[in-house]
């Protein structure tokens, strides 16, 4: 089955309704929610873990093509039944399921999505939402029709900084933004040949079911699974869909931004198998009431990233004219130290406005506010948001994400990171993934009609589902 026809055939018979909060919440605090978890490795099995620690959640179904995963997920949880292919789940135990979380390789998270939607379960989904523009679209609109409780897992969503950063940036604290940047050193890249002949497939690995709808590719140790797929173009969405959803969150929901007008890309040429280990993606998006007229947004990633820019000067630091810009070392509301405040930390962003910037480090650093070459104390504008003391603390911040989407199935929150905002955001990023594609040419998106101006690049917003 092609792509194009299971997205279409996924979307048929949604009626609209929402009748598992409704039924959850009827019940009471005793009500249980019943979960099933496709994907239990790594990444996986933190969700597992952190879905599981609510105490209205009974975990139900596990699912992996792994059965190293499977069994130590089932060690934890000896009353859920174990599935290797979770269109056989569906199939056998679809009536005892309320939601369905999605960890899998990023290929395979819209074909399960997809699935669970259609059977009418909520769905929490890791990050990036899809591997394909289409799908997003497409898991978007199924959602919607279907009133269906939904969460992309970007975890730090919901942590203290970064609701912070938003609320301060629509203060007006740095005035009108025109510029982000956006970086990570991470590599989910890769500059080498495919890999030649082949290796026999590991007696615990289901290779069919791990390929899923991608194109039948030889098995070769290292190169696919269990770690490595995010580098390579058929399974993962390169660093940009691993770290910079996390990096895009803040200031793509700070600033309140739709889809971009414009993506150019500066990376090696395309090899057809690897996405390239540095890349330098320059986006513009059409305006909000937080930006001037368009905003300009530079990503980085690689090894070495991000470059030398005048925006990325610290207080401290020398700029290129050999000034060296003073560092205000008394804020305690930094929470950084002084010898570190020089320091453009490893990942993060920085927002460029028209009075002054403001720096989110990623992760669990309070945002600085720089203005004039000079630290700001901005003390007084983050008490009058009483949020109370940030707590730096990630084994008890990082459930609060996986929680709130249960107590939504259950009726008694909303999701923060629904598919409505997910789906944008994810097409943001993949539009870079696509741009990378073709280096240093500008592409022009169109919202609305979803396709691009440059025709040659529409044939990569989808593709072909292989039947397996």
């Amino acid at each position: 089955m092609d792509k194009r026809t299971f997205i279409k055939t996924s979307g048929l018979g949604a009626l609209g309704f929402s009748l598992l909060p409704a039924a959850l919440k009827a019940k009471g605090q005793e009500a249980k929610l019943r979960t099933a978890h496709i994907g239990v490795g790594n990444m996986g099995f933190e969700d597992l873990r952190d879905v599981a620690s609510h105490p209205q959640v009974k975990v139900t179904a596990l699912c992996d093509v792994d059965t190293n995963y499977l069994k130590a997920a089932h060690d934890l949880f000896p009353d859920a039944k174990i599935f290797s292919d979770y269109r056989v789940m569906f199939d056998e135990i679809g009536g005892g399921i309320d939601a369905v979380i999605v960890s899998t390789p990023d290929h395979t998270h819209a074909p399960a999505s997809l699935a669970a939607m259609q059977e009418g379960k909520a769905v929490y989904c890791q990050k990036p939402l899809t591997h394909y523009v289409s799908e997003s679209r497409a898991m978007n609109k199924l959602a919607t029709e279907k009133g269906l409780v939904t969460q992309m897992g970007i975890q730090v969503h919901s942590f203290y900084d970064y609701k912070l950063a938003t609320l301060l940036i629509q203060d007006g604290i740095i005035g009108k933004v025109h510029t982000v940047h956006a970086w990570s050193p991470k590599n989910w890249g890769y500059d080498g040949a495919p890999p030649e002949g082949e290796d026999p497939v590991p007696a615990h690995l289901d290779w069919n079911l791990w390929l899923g709808t991608s194109a039948k590719r030889p098995y070769k140790e290292g190169y696919y699974h269990p770690g490595n797929w995010r580098k390579l173009m058929d399974y993962g969405c390169g660093t940009l869909g691993d770290m910079g959803v996390h990096i895009f969150d803040t200031p793509y929901n700070a600033l309140e931004l739709d889809v971009p007008l414009t993506i150019k890309t500066e990376c090696r040429k395309p090899n057809g198998f690897g996405f390239p280990v540095n890349n330098t993606v320059s986006y513009e998006f059409p305006g909000t009431p937080y930006t001037d007229k368009t905003l300009k947004w530079i990503w980085y990633d690689g090894p070495g990233m991000p470059p030398a820019h005048e925006d990325l000067i610290l207080p401290g630091q020398v700029a290129d004219d050999g000034k060296k810009r003073a560092a205000t070392k008394t804020d305690i509301s930094l929470e950084v130290k002084a010898t570190a405040m020089n320091q453009l930390p490893e990942q993060g962003a920085m927002f460029v406005g028209s009075k002054g910037r403001l720096l989110l480090p990623h992760f669990m650093q309070l945002p600085r506010k720089i203005v004039n070459g000079e630290y700001v104390d901005i003390s007084k504008d983050i008490a009058k948001h009483n949020l109370g003391e940030p707590i730096r603390n990630y084994a008890s911040e990082g459930p609060k994400h996986y929680h709130q989407f249960v107590d939504a199935c259950l009726g008694k929150a909303e999701c923060s990171a629904p598919f409505s905002y997910a789906a944008r955001l994810t097409e943001t990023i993949l539009l870079g993934v696509i741009a990378g594609r073709f280096p240093g040419q500008t592409l022009h998106w169109d919202a609305k009609t979803a396709q691009f101006a440059e025709a040659e690049a529409n044939e990569f917003l989808s593709g072909d589902y292989r039947s397996f």
